[in-house]
């Protein structure tokens, strides 16, 4: 079982979703399913590159994103930040 650990980032970034109106529901079933391993072709998870080498990201809805990283060594499911692309990625 991993220990779920979640950046600040991604503590006010869930909030934010939650003021546009996201369904956090849909971000948790997200995580059980990368905790249980079952992420299907929906979710469109794929490894990041460049400065964002390291860290995976999938897809929660079209442009609602989950970025986070698994530390095999110590079982832990680092949650990095959730958004849409513009908001992950246009800084």
């Amino acid at each position: 079982m991993y220990k779920i650990k979640q950046s600040r980032k991604f503590k006010k970034s869930a909030k934010q979703a939650v003021k546009q109106g996201k369904d956090l529901n849909k971000l948790f079933a997200t995580v059980e399913a990368i905790i249980t391993n079952n992420i299907g072709p929906k979710y469109h998870d794929h490894e990041l590159k460049g400065k964002w080498q390291g860290i995976r990201e999938l897809h929660i809805e079209p442009d609602w994103l989950l970025t986070y990283q698994i530390k095999n060594n110590e079982l832990i499911l680092y949650l990095v930040d959730t958004g849409s692309h513009r908001q992950l990625f246009d800084k």
